[in-house]
């Protein structure tokens, strides 16, 4: 009745068997195996220590430490700051004569012994002497590190601020309990085919399929899993491992925070559970799917859209890639130019229909009437003006040490997920940012960085918003509202009622609209219903109040000026240099059209980026700066993309180095020097596959972006 059996074979000891889930030796005992047991996002799958999250905020040495070269008392570790009051009379000074350390000495002179007892604690009861207004005393306590302490205050606390601000020492960890798997330990131990669900989502997506595919059924006397039941799962699951396959979603694994990916690939996804739900009869939008796919996967990514296509749905791209163009059946070009020059249909048909017509900005690139030049030259660096960076090991890199050339123009490539932002993201920048600005950032795992003497600063020019408000826009950001708002303060009328540089801010009472505060907006907050803005009625979004509206600059007021784009502006201002000079790089760059007013919160990445860009070229550079960009040319046109390349050169011109993360052809092509990692993404990637002038990588066969640059690098 217990449902229980003893064998006893002849030749070993008896083992017992039992229907029940429960362990007869040591009384461990299970509940009845049920889908929620192997879910993170349910308490009975969860992990009882991370709650399912996989990771665990913790705290790190690195970032409690601040230059090596100073002492405890003047500031050494980062959470103390210059110790006061009772740390410096009492904790300090029984913590120094028991480690044997001296509180003035530099942090880099102390024992490793005193080090490790300082940040991890020491075991034991330490006896701390006080000297207050009652006369000494003494009292015996432990000592817990500062590691231990900063963890407990964060536990602790009750205060949203003190928590955001000991975050600042806290990197996430994985779970120490579930290994970063996010599941209970019993869950964890139910295999199939000798794998865990946790072991099944760290592979890759190719990897997955391999495994699903090897899944034994019963058959035939064959031992396995029961193929009425089994069979079915297994072909939903290996159905849509392949379409992520197609998408170019290969590299990825199954259990990839969804944080961490790419708009592109957060894209490729959706499209990836479309493609199964096999719709008929649907309009599908795409922006830009082709962004961070390697030229190797977009075809795939093409067959995709073509099989949506051929269900009987109808598929509208927006996209600057050539080679999508090309594929599309219809293509709409608008233009001729963009922002308040733009908004027109210049050419619309097949695609030879687009490239033969005169007006067409983008037929004159698809025929090859315009296009970005191989350069006639490259540039050289001397052999040992370089960064290297030693022992890259962190994700999927292979223990690389790869060398930087400094001064000239570096583009980074490989299939994507090969390895390239771990490498200039994760360890690069990461690396030059804590040692220049000592940034509470901890790099990937790597060796060590040689040859950063030969640079004094490093600068990240990403496609993130310039800022999170309507109150940013492109002439706060530039600088250039500075002395726009100086030249208005020199002005008759204004000197007349006396008004400073602040009565033309809308940041700043006095001059602004009190009744939108100077946003030229009022939010109208919708219940159930994201909030609405509308212009604030007394203004009428001119952002600034009636007396302020009445000083004019060549007959227009602040809100005018605001109002003009770029190019307008450039007119407008062109006796005044110090503005001229701002502006002049805000056109240079391709921006002509964006209005200085223009809320950074309307700007696209590309937009955003380059306004970044030319902020920086307006800055007095000592030619020893490293800029790096991640994949500048999302969202840009194949004109813009000549206008960036213009800029980026004019920054190497300077003797500045530039990396840039790319897949472009065109981008690629113009480069000084390649560095091309792969062969292929996530664990089959990793590795340098070619590196050196384009023209020495065109010819390296293993490589899958020199079957590409070939065809890019004929003569012009």
């Amino acid at each position: 009745g217990e449902a229980r059996a003893t064998a006893v074979p002849p030749t070993r000891r008896s083992a017992v068997f039992s229907e029940r889930f429960a362990c007869p030796v040591c009384g461990v005992s299970l509940p009845e195996l049920e889908p929620r047991q192997f879910s993170f996002n349910s308490p009975f799958g969860a992990c009882p220590d991370c709650h399912g999250v996989g990771t665990r905020r913790e705290v790190n040495a690195d970032l409690v430490l601040g230059d090596p070269s100073i002492s405890i008392l003047e500031g050494v570790i980062l959470p103390w700051g210059e110790p006061t009051g009772y740390l410096r009379k009492v904790v300090l000074p029984t913590l120094a004569k028991a480690f044997k350390f001296d509180l003035n000495a530099p942090w880099g002179e102390h024992s490793e012994s005193a080090k490790h007892a300082l940040l991890h604690g020491a075991p034991g009861k330490f006896r701390f002497q006080t000297d207050g207004a009652r006369g000494r005393g003494e009292f015996e306590s432990d000592w817990e590190g500062v590691l231990r302490n900063v963890e407990r205050r964060y536990r602790e606390s009750t205060s949203d601020a003190v928590r955001v601000s000991l975050e600042e020492f806290m990197i996430e960890q994985p779970c120490h309990t579930c290994g970063g798997k996010r599941l209970r330990p019993e869950s964890l131990s139910v295999l199939v085919h000798d794998r865990s669900i946790g072991d099944v989502v760290d592979l890759p997506v190719e990897r997955a399929l391999e495994f699903f595919e090897g899944v034994p059924l019963r058959a035939n006397g064959r031992a396995g899993l029961d193929p009425d039941i089994a069979g079915p799962i297994l072909k939903e699951v290996g159905d849509r491992l392949r379409f992520l396959r197609d998408v170019g979603l290969d590299y990825l694994t199954l259990g990839r925070g969804a944080t961490s990916l790419s708009g592109g690939e957060t894209q490729r996804i959706r499209l990836a559970t479309q493609i199964g739900s096999r719709l008929v009869g649907v309009l599908y939008i795409l922006d830009e799917p082709s962004i961070g796919l390697h030229q190797r996967d977009n075809e795939r990514l093409l067959g995709t859209l073509r099989g949506l296509r051929d269900l009987g749905n109808t598929v509208i791209v927006v996209e600057h890639d050539s080679d999508t163009i090309e594929a599309a059946d219809h293509v709409i070009d608008l233009g001729p130019r963009a922002g308040r020059f733009g908004g027109e249909v210049v050419a619309e048909g097949t695609v030879d229909d687009i490239r033969d017509h005169r007006d067409s900005l983008t037929g004159r690139y698809l025929r090859g009437e315009l296009r970005v030049p191989v350069p006639l030259g490259r540039r050289e660096s001397p052999a040992k003006h370089r960064l290297r960076i030693v022992g890259a090991k962190a994700n999927n890199l292979q223990n690389l040490t790869v060398d930087i050339p400094l001064g000239l123009f570096v583009a980074v490539t490989g299939v994507s997920g090969s390895g390239k932002s771990t490498l200039v993201t994760d360890i690069l920048y990461q690396a030059l940012a804590r040692h220049f600005y000592r940034a509470k950032v901890v790099p990937g795992s790597h060796t060590r960085i040689e040859g950063l003497d030969r640079i004094d600063k490093v600068i990240d020019i990403d496609q993130s918003p310039i800022g999170r408000t309507p109150r940013s826009n492109p002439a706060t950001y530039t600088g250039l509202f500075t002395p726009i708002r100086e030249l208005f303060t020199q002005l008759p009328d204004a000197k007349l009622r006396g008004y400073g540089p602040g009565r033309f801010s809308f940041n700043v009472k006095g001059g602004r609209c009190e009744a939108c505060q100077g946003d030229g907006l009022v939010k109208i907050e919708m219940h159930f219903l994201p909030d609405v803005y509308v212009p604030c009625e007394v203004c009428k979004g001119r952002r600034y109040n009636r007396e302020t509206l009445e000083v004019r600059y060549k007959g227009r007021s602040i809100a005018d000026v605001l109002d003009l784009t770029v190019a307008d502006a450039l007119d407008f201002f062109s006796n005044q240099r110090r503005i001229a000079e701002k502006l002049e790089l805000l056109n240079d760059v391709g921006l002509g059209y964006i209005h200085l007013g223009q809320a950074a919160t309307t700007l696209s990445g590309g937009e955003a980026q380059r306004v970044k860009l030319a902020t920086e070229l307006a800055k007095r550079d000592t030619g020893r700066t490293l800029y790096i960009l991640d994949e500048p040319t999302t969202g840009l046109h194949f004109e813009d993309v000549r206008l960036l390349l213009d800029v980026l050169h004019r920054l190497v011109d300077k003797g500045n180095s530039v990396v840039v993360i790319e897949h472009n052809l065109d981008v690629i092509k113009t480069a000084d020097w390649i560095l091309d990692l792969g062969p292929e993404g996530g664990e089959r990637g990793g590795r340098i596959v070619a590196q050196g002038a384009p023209e020495d990588v065109a010819v390296v066969e293993g490589s899958h972006t020199a079957q590409f640059l070939r065809r890019v690098l004929r003569p012009d």
